[in-house]
């Protein structure tokens, strides 16, 4: 069994892998004053209620787009694991062919999330991502990683509009009964999610126009259930992404 953890910067997700089943996963907050010791007391209290033992994980894995965290929660898992946790990033094997001009600045969750998109689903790919920004990664017909996409995420886009309108307040992610605003609040929530909403229904419509074919869909992250329901475009939500692309990484970087 494998423990992967993805560091995002509103969320970590935390899971085990067993071969090709996720047997767990999990998500905490992203918190830069947490010490070595709370988050590993964090990872600890994740594993026993799924009731996974030290001695049933094999080894560790870690990608991260919040270097301020990053050796913190290395060393956590550490602590509890036993054992030393690879951490995606330069010099690491991926197996992934990467067209960008300067890979390193590529972000190791949207490197994670096309080896398995690559591994599990027909090329080319489209991926969204869902997170703090929404991001959008273009792998074509050759399994090649070409670019990506980056644009606001939801709940940036709500906090930005709250935060710069004194009469706007604020509101949850959800989306109204009806997409016509009966009221302040419920005009917000529909505009946030239809409009999110038709973005990623004309990104892909301008993908696939630049890239002159078709695609599968793919669509990850802790936000992609607010926004993927109200979509015209088929898109095939995976929430398993992360873990399974960590879990090959670390296959391929361990001989297994």
């Amino acid at each position: 069994m494998i423990l992967a953890i993805d560091i995002g910067n509103t969320n970590i997700v935390i899971g085990c892998t067993d071969g090709d089943t996720c047997v767990f996963e999990e998500r905490l907050s992203t918190d830069l004053r947490k010490t070595e010791l709370e988050y590993a007391v964090d990872f600890r209290n994740a594993l026993a209620m799924y009731g996974i033992s030290r001695k049933e994980i094999e080894g560790g894995i870690l990608a991260s787009v919040v270097p301020q965290v990053t050796r913190t929660v290395k060393r956590a898992t550490e602590k509890i694991i036993k054992k030393d946790v690879l951490v995606v990033g330069a010099g690491i094997k991926t197996g992934l062919d990467i067209q960008v001009d300067n890979p390193t600045q590529l972000g190791s969750d949207l490197v994670v999330a096309a080896v398995a998109a690559v591994a599990d689903y027909p090329a080319p790919l489209l991926i969204f991502d869902f997170g703090t920004a929404t991001t959008v990664s273009i792998v074509d017909e050759k399994k090649r990683f070409q670019g990506r996409m980056i644009y606001p995420g939801l709940q940036v886009a709500l906090d930005s509009l709250t935060a710069r309108a004194a009469q706007l307040g604020a509101v949850n992610l959800e989306a109204p009964e009806n997409i016509f605003g009966k009221n302040t609040a419920e005009a917000m929530q529909s505009g946030i999610i239809y409009s999110n909403a038709a973005a990623v229904d004309g990104i892909i419509d301008r993908l696939e126009e630049a890239l002159g074919q078709k695609t599968t869909v793919l669509a990850t992250g802790g936000l992609a259930e607010k926004v993927i329901p109200y979509c015209r475009r088929r898109i095939i939500r995976d929430d398993g992404l992360l873990l399974r692309g960590m879990a090959l990484i670390y296959r391929k970087n361990n001989g297994i």
